[in-house]
């Protein structure tokens, strides 16, 4: 049995970020949620916010606080993947509309203050997207670096290279000089790249398997990772799309799942061929100290038996 982690999810959902959002709702016994997140990426801010209130209704926790953060990076303009996502970001079922509403503080704010209100060493930061909240907080308040438990990202790679262009994956390719911030920041991270998420296909079986347990929940994501893995699919050549997000909360839940290497990871932000891309030392060979623990392989078979015995109990 693992602790129960106090978190804050950072999310730009996304189909796969909404799976992560339902996969952290129906595991209560491992995961305490202070609050949601939203940050633009897959698409606008304005949806990305849609979107997590649609989970939180979807999956009946509606108690739990919105907060909307950034609506551009730092720097670049804004990037989007609607050719992945849809125009909503949840395309694939038919959803209302969200009856709740975002908190009125913003999440740059709330993440401030929940780290400096809770126990030093008790919050673990969940980011399912671009790294401009979580960098904006540093910057405006760096004395929460060190009370930050641990931050688990999906971003980046190594062996498999990028998703948006061939250097860099999307969410670190959207604010790179957020990801340099944080990771040049001393918070204790680990990374979930492309080289771990590319092993987990929501292949047909794995699908099937998700509808067949026949809730609302369910059936509506089996709709949206149907839509989700499209893309990948014609791009792959695979039986189903790697699902990226949701091993940020499986790692919580189920570490073992997983393994990896301590590495030092720098950021690129200057080269306009690989800027996002991730630099990740897995080979030991620049001296750097390690500033990130970096998964490589998984149990996909237990992963998405994971997911789908937590997805019924929703």
């Amino acid at each position: 049995m693992t602790e129960r982690r106090k978190i804050i999810i950072d999310t730009d959902p996304g189909q796969d970020d909404a799976a992560a959002i339902m996969l952290a709702l129906a595991s209560p016994d491992e995961i305490e949620i202070l609050g949601l997140c939203a940050v633009a990426g897959n698409v606008p801010l304005k949806l990305t916010s849609r979107n997590i209130r649609i989970m939180l209704e979807l999956c009946n926790r509606t108690e739990i606080p919105v907060y909307e953060g950034c609506e551009r990076p730092l720097v670049r303009a804004p990037i989007t993947a609607e050719h992945v996502h849809g125009s909503t970001g949840l395309d694939g079922p038919t959803l209302p509309e969200p009856v709740l509403e975002a908190q009125s503080q913003d999440a740059i704010d709330f993440i401030i203050e929940t780290i400096r209100r809770e126990p030093s060493g008790t919050i673990t930061l969940c980011t399912l997207g671009a790294l401009t909240n979580i960098a904006t907080a540093l910057q405006k308040a760096p004395d929460i670096a060190p009370r930050v438990k641990e931050l688990v990202l999906m971003g980046g790679g190594f062996f498999e290279g990028g998703n948006i262009t061939p250097a860099a994956e999307f969410n670190i390719y959207v604010d790179p000089h957020a990801a340099d911030i944080v990771f040049r920041s001393g918070i204790p991270l680990v990374m979930m790249p492309l080289d771990v998420t590319h092993k987990l296909l929501t292949t047909k079986a794995r699908v099937a398997a998700i509808r067949d347990i026949g809730t609302r929940p369910a059936i509506a994501m089996a709709e949206m990772l149907e839509f989700f893995e499209r893309f990948d699919v014609e791009k792959y050549g695979s039986d189903g799309g790697p699902l990226h997000d949701p091993t940020v909360i499986a790692y919580l839940i189920k570490p073992d799942l997983f393994e990896g290497r301590d590495c030092n990871v720098e950021i690129e932000v200057n080269s306009e061929l690989t800027i996002g891309m991730t630099v990740v030392d897995w080979w030991k060979v620049t001296g750097r100290e390690p500033n990130a623990r970096v998964m490589r392989d998984v149990d996909a078979d237990g992963f998405f038996a994971l997911l789908t015995e937590r997805f019924a109990r929703i």
